[in-house]
Order: C-alpha cells, then structure tokens, then sequence
C-alpha cells in the first residue's frame, strides 16, 4: 500500500454472503479511483454488517442508513474526499 494514497476498507457480513456485493462495490472503486487509491480491502465480518470506510473514517453504514449505499453514492463520498475536482461522468448526474 502506498502510505500517501488512501485505503478503503469494506466491511460485509461473510455470514451473509455479503461478499459479492462487497467485491462489486470494491471493483467500481477501483475502476474509479484507479490512481486516488493506495488499497481497497474486503474485512470479513458478522451480524448482518455492511459498511465502508476511508482511512477510519466511516463513508456508509447499512444499518445506520436501513439500507445498502448505490456504488455512485459511495463514489461521491470518496470523490469528495480524495479527489473534489474528478468529474464522476454519469455518476454526478441526479
């Protein structure tokens, strides 16, 4: 991992098989934010959790939201975070 690029980590519940929703969020990330990103890691986890994190900082939380995030939703977050000026294309579009 590169120590000036951020990591993002998602956290599924492996009970749940959360997995394929958790890999799909992490292949948009990194197709997106190809060269923003040092790391995209998947945490297995338990009791029906999904969330996304930015270098600790807590982007998306399922439970807390009742819901899963959209992948452009999680993309604005990033964006916003590592790269304010990355146009996201059809993803910025309402």
């Amino acid at each position: 991992m590169s120590a000036s690029k951020p990591r993002v980590e998602i956290e599924y519940c492996s009970q749940c098989r959360f997995i394929l929703r958790a890999s799909w969020m992490a292949q948009e990330l990194l197709t997106t934010f190809a060269d923003e990103l040092g790391e995209v890691a998947l945490i297995p986890g338990s009791g029906g959790i999904f969330e996304v994190r930015l270098n600790g900082e807590r982007l998306w939380n399922k439970k807390q939201a009742g819901r899963y995030p959209e992948p452009k939703e999680i993309k604005q977050l990033t964006r916003d975070r590592v790269a304010p000026q990355k146009d996201l294309g059809h993803s910025d579009r309402r």
